[in-house]
């Protein structure tokens, strides 16, 4: 069998489509996957790490603005639509696939569009609570619509198509159990464990805050702390500590990084998570089931974030803050209130649970197999 996955954007695009490739060649060796991204795309740096071939269209994203330099920059993109028709055709061609899987980002609109039209089952995956633009201008020819939560169905105008798959998360998220994991740090001694990171890149005003976080956190050491920054506010949030007397050598339970590598280790062992809500973070946290404090990003197209987070909070899974309303003694007091109410983080983790699926890979390959 030969299958297209087309995606790109982000690594929270790739990443499912990377987990339900890797399951199809286990289970079927044989089986032919190509990727399909944008040409300058994060997903060509993602794809090159791995074994798939990559091939690319020519596509970029709309802008919702009236500005000039937006229309101009919406009039470039529909250029390149009109090519990325013949690019996806020409893929087509020469691929013939028995089955097309889009999991976001613009590249996944031609492939998935035009293999529909020529007969090719196809299926999208929506990370988000609520689907982006591509999604929606797909959902007419897709045979399925794949999301990750059932509260999801509402927003599709053919909600017989949609199917609650859940989002893939890495593997070795499940390794160890929760005190493994903490046994594992070294941070078994009964004090709760916070986790907090802003994204990879991190994001300066949220540190801003954290600084300050972080020096009230110091008079005290209540509970222990693991803080990503981020690289490009990492030089920034040293300066902030020494100007607020904070000298990390001096609070062990203080454990500031510049990136956390081991995350899978880190997540499993987390007692609350202070974040962002983007996609990748919020199956992470439904699927382990962490309580969160989750502060959206306003700069995401379409609000996503502020939706995703939304659904969470709904679910009592989680506490939603705005970012404009917020500073780092109001984030510290959120963050030690749920600490120190074992009771309340007891519901919160079993209202996140509830809404995890563990086995979503396997969901996702079981619809698309179907088609076939």
């Amino acid at each position: 069998m030969k299958v297209i996955f087309t995606c790109g954007g982000t690594a929270g695009h790739v990443n499912p489509a990377l987990a339900v490739a890797g399951l199809m060649r286990e289970k079927e060796p044989s089986t032919e996957v190509l990727f399909v991204g944008a040409e300058r795309g994060l997903e060509r740096d993602l794809i090159a790490h791995t074994e798939y071939p990559f091939r690319t269209v020519n596509i970029s994203s709309f802008h919702r603005s009236l500005k000039p330099k937006e229309i101009k920059h919406n009039l470039v993109s529909v250029r390149n639509l009109l090519h990325a028709e013949r690019e996806a055709d020409a893929i087509l061609d020469s691929f013939q696939p028995d089955l097309i899987v889009g999991t976001g980002g613009y590249a996944s609109y031609p492939v998935v569009r035009y293999g529909a039209r020529r007969g090719i089952p196809t299926a999208v995956h929506e990370s988000n609570i609520v689907p982006g633009l591509t999604t929606r201008e797909l959902e007419k020819y897709a045979q399925r619509i794949m999301v990750g939560f059932e509260d999801c169905r509402q927003h599709y105008k053919h909600p017989e198509k949609v199917v609650v798959t859940g989002t893939p998360v890495r593997g070795d998220f499940f390794s160890q159990t929760k005190q493994e994991a903490k046994r594992a740090l070294g941070l078994d001694d009964g004090r709760p464990l916070l986790v907090s990171f802003w994204g990879s890149l991190g994001s300066g005003g949220m540190n801003r805050m954290m600084a300050d976080f972080l020096a009230l956190e110091a008079a005290h050491e209540p509970f222990h702390h693991i803080h990503g920054v981020g690289s490009i506010s990492w030089n920034a949030m040293q300066a902030a500590l020494a100007e607020r007397g904070v000298t990390l050598a001096e609070h062990p339970a203080l454990d500031v990084r510049e990136y956390i590598y081991n995350m899978a280790e880190v997540m499993r062992a987390a007692d609350l998570v202070l974040s962002r809500a983007g996609a990748s973070t919020i199956a992470e946290l439904t699927a382990l089931g962490v309580p969160a404090v989750l502060v959206p990003s306003p700069n995401v197209t379409n609000h996503h974030q502020e939706k995703n987070a939304s659904l969470l909070g709904e679910h009592g899974a989680a506490l939603v803050l705005a970012e404009e309303r917020l500073d780092g003694k109001r984030l510290f007091a959120a963050a030690s209130e749920i600490l120190h109410d074992a009771a309340h983080r007891a519901e919160m983790e079993k209202s996140m649970a509830s809404l995890g699926v563990r086995d979503a890979a396997e969901r996702m390959y079981d619809t698309v197999m179907s088609l076939v």
